[in-house]
């Protein structure tokens, strides 16, 4: 019992602590902007500040409605953007709206 609990400890242990993946999908934001309208006709949704180890970048989602597809981007203060995550099917959450009113 002890040996799995440890070896899955050390596994999540180096998995945490390994360079990210995704270091490699970094370019200049123009570069990576062009290829996101030409090549996947997204556009910008949103975004936002974050902050990150004492800096600040922007994180921005950007999506096309003709394929559903959608791409997270940090872009750093230096104009290198990174691609963290990317997918298919993306959709808008509707909120709920309220009838006011006595329930029945």
């Amino acid at each position: 019992m002890f040996k799995r609990l440890f070896a899955l400890a050390l596994t999540f242990g180096m998995a945490a602590t390994a360079p990210p993946a995704f270091a490699q999908n970094c370019a200049q934001r123009e570069h990576v902007i062009t290829k996101l309208q030409d090549s996947y006709s997204e556009q910008l949704v949103f975004g936002g500040l974050q902050k990150t180890r004492g800096a600040q970048s922007v994180m921005e989602v950007w999506t096309s409605e003709e394929t559903g597809s959608y791409t997270v981007l940090v872009t750093h203060a230096n104009g290198m953007s990174c691609i963290v995550a990317v997918g298919t099917d993306f959709f808008e959450a509707i909120p709920k709206i309220k009838v006011e009113g006595t329930p029945s």
